[in-house]
């Protein structure tokens, strides 16, 4: 289903309830550039066989609700510019997700300029390698808990919060390994 409905700039309207996803596993650029869309339901996809979810959201620049709470990530690897230019978006609950096999988180959130919160609380980053622009220009979010996360496989987190300009609090846990 990669690129399905990318470049639908004059689509308002999506009803996905009937679609039977049991078997995708690739999902790139589903919903990219879809920028009159402004609610979407995909609650009901059936995503266990889903390896690679980038871009599917980037520059829906004015889908304001957006229903992917069942949506299963499990065997997902990459979930590279995911969000990417999704201007609208103001809170992201990502709690449910499971991030355990993916390795791509590059730009995942890049130019989300309206967002306020996103709950990353659950996330497993133990075999993400790349974190790069990650959370640049969220020029919105005020803070951000990233506790949880575990970087020590990651060879790139360049400008991951470049341009957060509101970020007033971010949690984080240092680890720091002495060796004898």
């Amino acid at each position: 289903m990669s690129y399905m409905f990318s470049g639908c700039s004059s689509l308002k309207e999506l009803d996905l309830s009937n679609f039977n996803t049991d078997n995708v596993k690739d999902m790139n650029n589903m919903f990219s550039f879809c920028g009159s869309l402004n609610e979407l339901d995909i609650s009901n996809f059936k995503t266990y066989n889903l390896i690679d979810m980038n871009h599917m959201f980037s520059w829906c620049s004015s889908l304001e609700k957006l229903n992917i709470k069942n949506i299963n990530t499990k065997n997902d690897t990459n979930m590279n510019n995911m969000f990417f230019g999704y201007s609208s978006l103001k809170d992201l609950n990502l709690s449910f997700f499971n991030t355990n096999n993916v390795t791509n988180m590059s730009y995942m959130f890049f130019g989300c300029s309206l967002l306020t919160k996103v709950n990353l609380v659950n996330f497993n980053t133990n075999k993400v390698t790349d974190m790069n622009h990650m959370l640049s220009e969220c020029s919105s979010l005020i803070k951000l808990n990233i506790s949880n996360f575990n970087t020590n496989n990651v060879i790139n987190m360049s400008y991951m919060f470049s341009g957060c300009s509101s970020l007033e609090e971010l949690n984080f846990l240092i680890l720091i390994l002495l060796i004898k």
